[in-house]
């Protein structure tokens, strides 16, 4: 608690009490590391340089990986306090170790629930409470049959992951794991477009005429940071793009944009790269190409001949790659097999 001189922080959290203080002199107590997961880099952002000194000591974080033994260079760490337990969804393969800051006793039972319900109830957990504190409380639990009731805060969990094997961390996830409506870029033809965008870390998409948006989640999972825009006319769709963002816990980084993408492209932030997965034509071509600055990379799949005709023609005046692909699957045919082919895609790549 703050006591009779101070305030407690807001909950939901937020700066506002601590902005309005401007030109007093002003203590704020907050996690012993303020730059790892804690109220110093929303603050810090608010403030110029000579307005503020941190003075950090030990985090959570360090005090749990001391308690356990675990390194912290090979452990993964989230703060959880207001993020959704999907957040960690890409951390989940067996045999990591991962810690997280819980906002309350209520959100770690949750959180051994959600676990059990991806398939993770076999991951041994640890509760940590009030770590360094004369209250300092550890104690050890399973995920499937979680008992503690009685859990205090401020509060940590260590997972050390067991049970299912996680996402793939290869390009072209599984097609069933989106939320979709059967319009998307299937998981071979996501694998070569995801080749070709080459994302790498802090890169910013757009994704325009995102379907499901699978390429937008394939894009934030590939690289620490990526951002995707995901641009889609057709409300159902765009209802499926959130859902996979929110499913795949990549809701902060990825944000669904719901108009017309050549209405779209003047509102967005400037793109390392561009993928337009369906609907290009010589306007929204010229549109894009206007717009993004030089050394953008610009993928392009299309499936009709009209598109396929477009593309050759900006391929022979821009350059850059032009592939056909040609997938079939193998499918009963009677009592044998027979390959059902999938409709070609002719994809243009180029760097502006």
């Amino acid at each position: 608690m703050a006591g009779t001189r101070g305030r407690d922080w807001p909950v939901p959290f937020r700066i506002d009490p601590v902005l309005a203080e401007k030109g007093r002199k002003v203590v704020v107590v907050a996690s012993g590391d303020p730059f790892w997961f804690g109220a110093g880099g929303s603050l810090s952002r608010a403030l110029s340089p000579e307005e503020w000194v941190c003075h950090p000591a030990p985090s959570t974080f360090s005090h749990a990986a001391a308690r356990l033994g675990w390194r912290i260079e090979e452990t993964l760490c989230f703060g959880l306090h207001a993020a959704p337990f999907e957040r960690i969804l890409p951390a989940l393969t067996r045999g990591q170790r991962i810690l997280c800051l819980m906002r309350d006793g209520a959100a770690v039972s949750a959180m051994a629930e959600w676990l059990t319900k991806c398939g993770f109830g076999a991951s041994d957990l640890t509760v940590l409470e009030s770590l360094g504190g004369p209250s300092e409380r550890i104690r050890p639990a399973h995920a499937e049959n979680y008992d503690l009731l009685d859990v205090g805060h401020p509060v940590a969990m260590a997972i050390a992951v067991r049970g299912a094997k996680g996402l793939p961390r290869t390009a072209g996830l599984p097609d069933d794991l989106f939320a979709s409506d059967g319009v998307m870029t299937k998981r071979p033809i996501r694998a070569l477009t995801l080749s070709a965008l080459a994302p790498r870390a802090g890169e910013v998409l757009w994704d325009l005429g995102a379907g499901s948006g699978s390429v937008s989640v394939e894009w934030c999972l590939a690289a620490p940071g990526a951002t995707a825009h995901a641009v889609e006319l057709r409300a159902d769709r765009a209802m499926n793009v959130r859902a996979n963002a929110d499913g795949f816990g990549l809701s902060h980084r990825l944000s669904v944009v719901e108009r017309g993408w050549v209405d779209a492209v003047p509102h967005l932030p400037l793109p390392d790269a561009v993928f337009i997965g369906g609907g290009a034509d010589q306007a929204g071509l010229d549109t894009v190409w206007t717009a993004i600055p030089h050394s953008t990379r610009l993928v392009v799949n299309a499936v009709t001949i009209d598109s396929e005709v477009l593309l050759a023609d900006w391929h022979r005046r821009q350059g850059g790659d032009l592939f056909r692909y040609d997938v079939a699957q193998a499918l009963p045919l009677g009592r044998m097999l027979g390959w059902a082919p999938a409709r070609p895609v002719v994809q243009w790549s180029v760097v502006k």
